[in-house]
C-alpha cells in the first residue's frame, strides 16, 4: 500500500528520480525559469520551495542542508545570494506553473517552471 507516501514516481527508479530532480533544482536556480513537463514541474516544486524557504536565513547550517539536496555549489551559492533579498519577505509561493501545451513530438503536456 502506497499510503501516506508523498510525491510522483514519475516512471523511474529512485536513484534516477532523485538525479532528476537535483537537476531540474540546478536548472531552475541558474536559470530562474524552465520548460518541462507538468509532472515533472509539479514534482519539483515542493522540492525548490523547500529550498527557497531554507535559503532566507544564511547560516552554514542551511547552507550545508541546500548543499546535500542540490550538490553543486554554484547553485548553492546564486541561490543564497537572491533567495534572502528577493524571498526575504514572502511566506511561500515562490514558483509559478504555466501550461504551455502540448509537446510536438510526442503530445506531452508542457509546462514552464518559473521563480516569482
Amino acid at each position: 500500500m502506497r499510503h501516506r507516501k508523498a510525491g510522483k514516481k514519475l516512471h523511474r527508479s529512485a536513484e534516477h528520480r532523485k538525479a532528476l530532480l537535483r537537476n531540474l533544482m540546478i536548472s531552475l536556480i541558474e536559470h530562474r525559469r524552465i520548460t518541462t513537463t507538468i509532472t515533472k514541474a509539479k514534482a519539483v516544486q515542493p522540492e525548490i520551495e523547500r529550498l527557497l524557504t531554507l535559503a532566507r536565513e544564511d547560516t552554514p547550517h542551511s547552507r550545508r542542508m541546500a548543499l546535500s539536496k542540490l550538490a553543486s555549489k554554484k547553485a548553492m551559492r546564486q541561490l543564497f545570494t537572491f533567495a534572502p533579498q528577493t524571498y526575504g519577505g514572502r511566506n511561500g509561493g515562490y514558483t509559478r506553473i504555466t501550461k504551455l501545451g502540448p509537446r510536438l513530438g510526442d503530445a506531452a503536456e508542457m509546462a514552464l517552471l518559473e521563480l516569482v
